[in-house]
């Protein structure tokens, strides 16, 4: 499999490995009053604790970005992912898909005269949204969502093997949607009025827009979809065995 298989599980297990922080030990230098739990303090902690009653089933990204000119012209890109872990092997789904739609004759637009720059935003991790406007009368917005459920795992999209690359170019208008080996992405871009773009890979979940012409209503919209799977009865009541068991060793008894 290709290495987005890598850096999704990063994505979606990655809340669950997460190092852990204590309050109990603050000093002066460290004013956040939190610090990181070493080794030791954590292997105090063995046997006390089980893993909760539910893992991820299934892990899902839908991106979708929005373009309006003030032209009338409409722009829009998407994406949805999913990545199964129920099996031995994890599977991947993707399904991507751009659309334009021609630009009024009548209502020609001048190419902007602002200047924005995003190039800073490759040095940054984690999560990341930006805007930049150096026009008039813009509308831009970024909005992520993330919902965990329980329940049934949704039915996959188009397989990673038929299509990776939705690309169209209509005038000065460019909409791609994309899945490479390095994360999944959104791009649009209209001539002389700016940019937009979404994207989630092993380093960052992100959402830019960048307007240089006046007019303009963009919107990014990015949801994180997670889904526990129940485990058997019988595994729950074996980890609070060895649970019990664990906490009466640490007790001397």
């Amino acid at each position: 499999m290709r290495n987005y298989t890598t850096w999704l599980v990063a994505i979606a297990l990655g809340a669950s490995v997460a190092p852990v922080w204590s309050s109990d030990e603050m000093t002066p230098s460290r004013a956040s009053g939190l610090h990181e739990i070493p080794d030791s303090e954590l292997g105090a902690m063995r046997g006390r604790y089980i893993v909760g009653d539910n893992r991820i089933a299934w892990f899902g990204v839908t991106m979708v970005s929005n373009w309006v000119t003030s032209a009338g012209q409409s722009i829009q890109g998407a994406v949805k992912l999913g990545f199964d872990l129920r099996g031995a092997k994890p599977e991947v789904s993707f399904q991507p898909s751009v659309t334009i739609t021609e630009q009024t004759p009548a209502l020609a637009v001048a190419a902007g005269t602002g200047d924005v720059d995003a190039s800073g935003l490759a040095n940054v991790g984690g999560l990341v949204q930006s805007v930049q406007v150096a026009g008039d009368g813009n509308i831009a917005r970024n909005g992520m969502s993330l919902q965990v459920r329980d329940g049934d795992v949704p039915v996959a999209a188009a397989h990673t093997g038929s299509t990776t690359v939705a690309d169209m170019t209509l005038g000065g208008a460019h909409a791609r949607a994309s899945l490479e080996d390095d994360g999944a992405r959104i791009l649009l871009q209209v001539a002389g009025q700016g940019a937009a773009e979404q994207w989630i890979d092993a380093r960052s979940i992100g959402q830019s827009i960048q307007l240089a012409g006046n007019g303009q209503a963009v919107g990014n919209q990015l949801q994180l979809e997670l889904v526990r799977q129940s485990v058997p009865s019988s595994q729950t009541i074996h980890q609070n065995l060895i649970q019990a068991i664990g906490m009466t060793r640490a007790g001397g008894i």
